[in-house]
């Protein structure tokens, strides 16, 4: 699966990049593949929610 990627632009305030550059070096990803893993985590586990809405 050859997916294309979209750039976009992106503000982050000091501090959060800092969090977000100390977490990624923990798992061994740079700032924008572990920004990339969190978004795909959020928007996995939000459909996750939805299917378990449906369910009930």
């Amino acid at each position: 699966m050859d997916e294309k990627k979209k750039q976009i632009p992106l503000r982050l305030s000091d501090s959060l990049w800092k969090e977000l550059a100390a977490w990624a070096e923990d798992e061994f990803r740079s700032v924008n593949g572990q920004i990339e893993f969190l978004l795909t985590e959020a928007v996995r586990q939000r459909k996750k929610g939805k299917k378990k809405a449906e369910g009930e």
